[in-house]
């Protein structure tokens, strides 16, 4: 099965892989499925696809604000960022919002005590927000003035509302969701109103008990408030809905509805899904969610990103279903060029490398056992166009010690860089991303033994800033 793969060709964006082996050629299949893991670390995703194509993503990385920026969903840990300085320390959950012509970061941070910690805002009139210069407005806040994080924009009937989730007081006993009226994007002008604290048995199974993470998305008269409950440090993190009616007073509480239940919780072996965001598909023909989860049972605050596509309930309320099962694949959101796959075990093996089974493998066998300076596993390319493209592998890490791992990727025998995976557990697989340039003609693509232990189901190769209604297949 060592060199199989190289029988193959295709041909995507006018660029042609040819994988030549004597005289036949057979066509490779391309790929409009992916597994579900597009980040294999963090939290606190954000993402906003803008009105120039691009999904602009943040999540929190504590020590500053960095912006993604992604001609598609699925690739975003491969796209190129751009990194704000904000000052101060526990950065946490920023979003990105575009607001009247400007691009606005709402942001938590305190002093290096959490105690401290409030909501900031910056402002940025450049159109494409990972250029020009982010100003700072300066802390949002009503007077009350009480620890807050997560705060995030409502925008309905021509009006702006600050949501977010905070303490009553001065100690932390619980985190309610407050809603204020901001008369523009930087200021609150009245003060905060509570609509919602942690009451049912799900959302005060841990203490503190824990109402955070807000998100707003409004269909038909409907304003769903989908928010995350109990603590996120645990496997019982779940998000649940609040409603309200456009039409109503929002500023009064009895206008904002709870569910008795959560809504998206622990299922299909993920663990403690929350802290999402809402998107649309390239084409804007589909839902979808973006959420952090536990990368394994009992990870706490060790998280990674997913997304899967949602639909709507009858009553126009989001229905999020349960987190997608990660050794089933799910099909691309609607408007993304396919890929090209190649099995791990269709590599080309050297040193003590080589296939072996893998129970949630995508065809049942991985490529393993880079365990020596001389083992590697190598891909066949040839391409028509030089360009840069973007991998993405599928790849696991349960090396001891639970420590990230990495493998030396090398093209066309050049320089080689780590290819990181993050641990946690054989099988259990994740994502592991790098943006490479292919020349045109033959290309070898090698992952090499490195620092730790990983293993790569599969890879996946497309053009950088590829879509569906520019790819041919002939």
């Amino acid at each position: 099965m060592k060199g199989n793969v190289r029988n193959k060709w295709l041909l995507a964006i006018g660029v042609l892989l040819i994988l030549p082996m004597g005289q036949e050629t057979y066509a490779v299949p391309s790929h409009n499925n992916f597994y579900n893991v597009v980040m294999q670390d963090g939290a606190d995703p954000w993402v906003y696809k803008h009105t120039d194509g691009f999904y602009y993503f943040t999540k929190t990385t504590g020590g500053n604000v960095t912006l993604w920026k992604s001609a598609q969903l699925t690739t975003i840990d491969a796209a190129p960022t751009k990194v704000v300085n904000t000052g101060g320390s526990g950065i946490w959950a920023p979003e990105l919002h575009y607001i009247n012509g400007a691009w606005y970061i709402y942001y938590a941070m305190d002093d290096g005590d959490n105690v401290n910690h409030r909501m900031y805002v910056m402002e940025n009139t450049s159109a494409d927000p990972t250029t020009g210069t982010w100003q700072f407005k300066g802390r949002i806040t009503d007077a009350a003035d009480k620890w807050a994080i997560d705060g995030t924009v409502l925008q309905v009937n021509g009006e702006l509302y600050f949501i977010w989730s905070g303490w009553e007081g001065d100690v932390n006993v619980r985190q309610n969701l407050y809603i204020a009226h901001m008369s523009n994007p930087w200021t609150i002008d009245s003060g905060r109103v509570e609509i919602s604290r942690p009451t049912h048995s799900w959302e005060t199974n841990h203490s503190p008990h824990v109402n955070e993470g807000p998100q707003v998305i409004v269909r038909g008269g409907v304003i769903s408030l989908v928010y995350s409950a109990s603590g996120s440090w645990t496997d019982d993190y779940c998000l649940g809905l609040i409603t309200a009616d456009t039409s109503s007073d929002l500023m009064n509480p009895a206008s904002w509805v709870k569910r008795s239940q959560p809504i998206f919780s622990s299922a299909n072996g993920l663990y403690g899904p929350g802290h999402h965001s809402f998107t649309t598909s390239v084409d804007g023909t589909e839902d979808w969610i973006v959420y952090h989860v536990a990368k394994s049972r009992g990870a706490g605050w060790n998280r990674e990103v997913r997304t899967q596509p949602f639909s709507w309930n009858a009553d126009q309320t989001p229905n999020l279903g349960a987190p997608a099962d990660p050794d089933h694949p799910i099909a691309l959101p609607s408007g993304e060029a396919p890929h090209f796959r190649y099995e791990g075990e269709e590599g080309i093996f050297g040193g003590e490398a080589y296939a072996s089974a893998s129970r949630k493998g995508s065809g049942g066998l991985k490529a393993g056992h880079l365990d020596t300076a001389a083992s590697y596993v190598e891909f066949s390319v040839r391409a028509a166009s030089a360009g840069e493209y973007i991998l993405l592998a599928r790849t696991a890490n349960g090396t001891a010690g639970w420590n990230w791992s990495n493998l030396q990727l090398s093209v066309n025998s050049g320089p080689s860089s780590p290819f990181y995976i993050t641990n946690k557990g054989w099988e259990n697989w994740g994502l592991s991303t790098a943006r490479v340039q292919l020349k045109a003609g033959q290309n070898k693509i090698r992952f090499a033994k490195g620092e730790g232990y990983g293993e790569i189901d599969f890879i996946d190769i497309k053009p950088v800033n590829s879509r569906l209604n520019c790819f041919s297949i002939h």
